[in-house]
C-alpha cells in the first residue's frame, strides 16, 4: 500500500506539537497499525475535531492511510474518550504503558491482526474498573512473542510433562518440571497461584473477560516475573514503565509514613 484514503477505526495514542498550530498525533488503527497523522490546524481555536484527537480517544475515523511517511485525517465520527483513564493517574500510567508497549513491539504501518480488539478489550476493561496491573501483565505476557521471546509456559520444556509442580527458568525459556529443578538453581522459584495465572494470561482473550481478582502477593509475584523477562530478555526500557515503577515506590512510602 502507498497510500488510500479510507475509514478505519482509532485510538490515540499520543500527540505532539509540530511547528506553530498543527499536531503530530500517533494512532493505532485497526487497518495499518500504529501509524503518525499529520493534523494541519490542530492547535487553532475552534478547530472541528478537537476532541476526537484527545490522548486516549477511540472511534471511527476517515482519512488517507499510509505506510511510509505521515497519514492525514480527513473526518471523525462515533469518537469517545476512555475519561476514567484520563483522569485517574494509576490507569492512565498503566493504558499509557500498554500502548507503548504496542507501539514499540510493531513497525508503523503494518497492519497488527486482532492485535488491535486485544487493546480496546485492554483499555475498556481498565476503563471501567478492572485491575489495571493485571490487565497490563496480560498484554505483557503476549507481547512477549513480537519482542523474540517465546516462553513455554503449559509443561516442562525438557521432558513436556505438566501434571507435576512447575516453575520458570529464565535459563531455559520457560517452565521446568519439579523433577527438573535441579537443572537450574536460580530458577524464580514461583508458587503455583502464580504459575496458573502466567498460563492463564498467555492465552486469555480480553474481550471475553468480565472480571479478575488476584490477590496483592500473586500481582507482586506476576509483576516481578514480567520485570525479569522485560529487563534480562526484552531489555526494553519504556519511560511509562519507569512511571509505574515511581508510583510504587511512593505508595510504598505512603504506608510507612
Amino acid at each position: 500500500m502507498s497510500r488510500i484514503t479510507t475509514d478505519f477505526r482509532g485510538i490515540i495514542m499520543f500527540r505532539r506539537d509540530y511547528r506553530e498550530r498543527d499536531l503530530l498525533v500517533k494512532i493505532l488503527t485497526d487497518k495499518i497499525g500504529p501509524a503518525m497523522f499529520f493534523v494541519k490546524g490542530a492547535k487553532k481555536r475552534g478547530f472541528r475535531m478537537a476532541a476526537d484527537i484527545l490522548p486516549f480517544t477511540h472511534g471511527e475515523y476517515i482519512g488517507s492511510l499510509t505506510d511510509n511517511g505521515l497519514s492525514f485525517i480527513n473526518t471523525a465520527s462515533d469518537t469517545s474518550q476512555y475519561r476514567s483513564i484520563a483522569t485517574d493517574i494509576s490507569k492512565n500510567a498503566y493504558a499509557t504503558y500498554i500502548l507503548a508497549l504496542v507501539d514499540s513491539a510493531f513497525q508503523d504501518g503494518q497492519g497488527i491482526g486482532g492485535w488491535f480488539n486485544q487493546v480496546v478489550a485492554a483499555l475498556a476493561l481498565i476503563n471501567n474498573g478492572l485491575d489495571e496491573q493485571v490487565i497490563a501483565n496480560v498484554i505483557e505476557t503476549q507481547l512477549l512473542v513480537r519482542f523474540g521471546v517465546a516462553p513455554t509456559w503449559d509443561r516442562c520444556v525438557i521432558c513436556g510433562r505438566d501434571d507435576l509442580l512447575l516453575d520458570f527458568s529464565e535459563q531455559y525459556g520457560g517452565m521446568l518440571c519439579r523433577n527438573h529443578w535441579h537443572l537450574d538453581e536460580r530458577r524464580l522459584h514461583l508458587d503455583q497461584r502464580t504459575v496458573y495465572y502466567l498460563q492463564r494470561f498467555s492465552t486469555l482473550n480480553l474481550q471475553k473477560l468480565n472480571s479478575i481478582k488476584i490477590n496483592p502477593v500473586t500481582k507482586r509475584r506476576l509483576q516481578f516475573v514480567m520485570d525479569s523477562l522485560y529487563d534480562n530478555e526484552v531489555g526494553l526500557n519504556l519511560k511509562s514503565k519507569q512511571f509505574i515503577r515511581q508510583m510504587g515506590q511512593w505508595e510504598e512510602k505512603l504506608k510507612k509514613s
